[in-house]
């Protein structure tokens, strides 16, 4: 297991005129990250949100497919749903890391758009192999608000795939993050460019 935790970002985020909002938690954000963050061996998926009915929400869709009726209807989808936590702010998520590893953990904040000093996603995966603990932040709505990105340790590079058009779901940003950080490891080599 790596020493890599996935947060999903409801507020702060921005819209797609930029105002600050908070979005909706999604069921299908929950189960394809969740899913993906137990593919590639994460830790925890934490899924920040200060609205309690949202909160609430999660509560019920992690309950049904971990203890519910949807554990023994799918226990796949069970051992995936089991890494989702949440917390009402991304201070109180980093506080309980904190409490649980001893170590301060870092955080490296995601955008599609590319900003001063972005990390490499080979420099990111060094970090994860270390023992501090590394929070990959993921924004919903149009992404993480400014000031989430300016107070990260890290701002990952962004996915570039050689086209013009850059609006990946946050779905599919993270399977492609956490392949790019995982992969050399697993096939026990490293990539080339990237």
């Amino acid at each position: 297991m790596l020493n890599l935790y996935v947060a999903l970002i409801h507020h702060p985020v921005v819209d797609k005129n930029g105002n600050r909002i908070a979005a909706a938690v999604t069921s299908l954000d929950l189960h394809d990250i969740a899913r993906a963050a137990r593919t590639y061996g994460v830790r925890a998926f934490y899924v920040v949100t200060p609205v309690v009915d949202q909160l609430e929400l999660v509560g019920r869709i992690i309950d049904h497919w971990v203890t519910g009726a949807g554990a023994a209807y799918n226990p796949d989808r069970r051992q995936a749903l089991e890494l989702i936590r949440t917390a009402a702010s991304l201070e109180r998520m980093l506080s309980t890391i904190r409490r649980e590893t001893g170590r301060d953990p870092l955080t490296v904040a995601t955008s599609a758009r590319a900003g001063r000093a972005d990390l490499g996603f080979a420099d990111c995966r060094a970090m994860i192999t270390d023992r501090q603990p590394v929070v990959l932040l993921l924004g919903t709505a149009w992404g993480l608000a400014p000031e989430v990105i300016r107070e990260a340790d890290f701002r990952l590079r962004p996915i570039r795939a050689g086209a013009d058009y850059n609006h990946l779901s946050v779905r599919s940003a993270v399977s492609i993050i956490l392949d790019r950080l995982t992969r050399a490891a697993a096939a026990g080599g490293s990539l080339s460019k990237e």
